[in-house]
């Protein structure tokens, strides 16, 4: 790394605020540890290849000799918060970024809204501790996503409390919730062991929750649920499509050409398992709807047990494995219309939009649920279809297969109305303003 690195004004200032509040000594002192830490930590990735269970206890002393030379040197404490010294904010995230979804909408996307607002932002995988360590450094804000109360993440979060770095959690699952966990639906496609070990793990989310100053989740039926486990303040921050959204669906929509008149392709994607009893839901509506015309087809994007599907559908079946991002929207623009079934349960009550916000990316119209928070990013009749109140599935896909001229101009609202109210701003419906206040005040 060039001395110009740390040459720089910000770096400078820091150093300069060090010596008038701490003395020459602890600044030297503060600034060999920051060069050390900048050179063990490289590169921006997050180590996606990291096992979600495996938890590396050893490590978690890494910062502990360091901890006791600034002790016996009486420079371990803060004089005061970096965000007091610098108005330039630096977020730091530290985050289990192993899921792709999941790292995309709650990791990746903010780099683009906290620098439209001023703010700096990198962020690390938990287990990659020279990187984790490094950016904690810099920053006057730390962020945890998706951590268990760990002994390394105790570590960063003991860090963080030396730097007097305020604390925020984000979460964009129930997954410290037994109450959420026991009534799942989705549960029940799946192994009885897995259930139970997502129960057992439950409480060590919540101890991380609890263990920051805010709290933030993806939707408002989230907040409502975090809010019956914890005394801390609980904002939502919704997924919304960013600029890398765009750009990729546009690519896909270049890429592909719908079949034309007579033709009816009707999409249901899976990005984790469980899925299959969400469709169950609308499984005799959709055999219906096949049956009525053989040009029709049952498009299954991601995760999907074929032996569980209705024989009578797989002969008019479409099916495309999860795959990367830019694939699987490629796969989605090439259809007419998305179906996404919720289950009623705790679980799914919290669920976000964010196949909502793919479908609309490429111009395609969502029939959803009333159950989660797809119903609030759908305007009924215009950009999708709700179902309830006497509509039914079929009813929906008949009517949009039998309008071709209607269902492709459902879609095209679908992608204005994203790019006008669920991109990535400041505000409400995206983010309490709370939130960001937090931050920038």
């Amino acid at each position: 790394m060039s001395i110009f690195f740390f040459l720089a004004p910000d770096k400078i200032k820091r150093f300069t605020i060090a010596v008038r509040q701490d003395g020459w000594r602890v600044a030297l002192a503060k600034t060999r540890q920051y060069i050390a830490l900048h050179r063990a930590g490289h590169g921006r990735t997050g180590l996606p290849a990291f096992s979600q269970r495996s938890e590396p206890h050893a490590d978690a002393s890494y910062l502990a000799e360091f901890w006791q030379e600034m002790a016996r040197k009486e420079s371990f404490h803060m004089s005061n918060p970096p965000a007091y010294l610098n108005k330039t904010r630096r977020i730091a995230m530290i985050g289990d970024l192993n899921l792709p979804q999941c790292r995309k909408y709650r990791v990746e996307q903010l780099e683009e809204f906290w620098t439209a607002q001023g703010v700096e932002y990198t962020y690390s995988h938990y287990q990659d501790i020279p990187r984790a360590t490094t950016i904690l450094q810099d920053a006057t804000h730390l962020m945890f996503y998706r951590t268990q109360n760990t002994s390394l993440v105790s570590m960063y979060l003991y860090e963080a409390r030396r730097l007097r770095l305020p604390v925020l959690y984000d979460l964009d699952d129930p997954l410290f919730s037994v109450s959420a966990y026991e009534t799942y639906e989705n549960m029940k496609a799946l192994p009885a062991e897995m259930k139970q070990h997502f129960i057992n793990e439950a409480p060590k989310y919540l101890d991380a929750m609890n263990l920051a100053d805010i709290i933030t989740v993806s939707t408002p039926g989230m907040r409502d649920h975090t809010r019956l486990y914890t005394n801390r303040p609980v904002h939502f921050r919704r997924n919304f499509a960013d600029r890398a959204t765009f750009e990729a669906a546009d690519a896909a929509l270049k890429s592909v050409e719908r079949e034309g008149a007579g033709s009816f392709r009707v999409a249901f994607a899976s990005g984790s398992m469980g899925h299959e009893i969400d469709f169950a839901l609308i499984a005799d509506d959709i055999t219906e709807f096949l049956k009525e015309d053989r040009r029709r087809k049952l498009v299954i994007l991601g995760h999907f047990d074929l032996n569980l599907l209705p024989a009578p559908l797989r002969g008019q079946l479409i099916t495309y494995g999860f795959s990367d991002y830019d694939s699987y929207l490629e796969a989605l623009a090439s259809v007419d219309c998305a179906v996404m079934p919720l289950t009623d349960d705790a679980f799914n009550r919290c669920k976000s939009a964010v196949r909502v916000i793919d479908a609309a990316a490429v111009a395609v119209p969502s029939i959803v649920t009333p159950v989660g928070d797809m119903a609030n990013m759908v305007q009924d009749g215009k950009t999708g279809h709700i179902v309830g109140n006497g509509k039914s599935w079929l009813d929906s896909l008949r009517a949009m297969a039998e309008d071709r001229e209607t269902c492709t101009t459902m879609g095209r609202a679908a992608r204005a109305d994203l790019e006008a109210t669920w991109a990535g701003r400041p505000a409400l419906p995206v983010i309490e303003p709370e939130v960001v206040n937090w931050v920038t005040e």
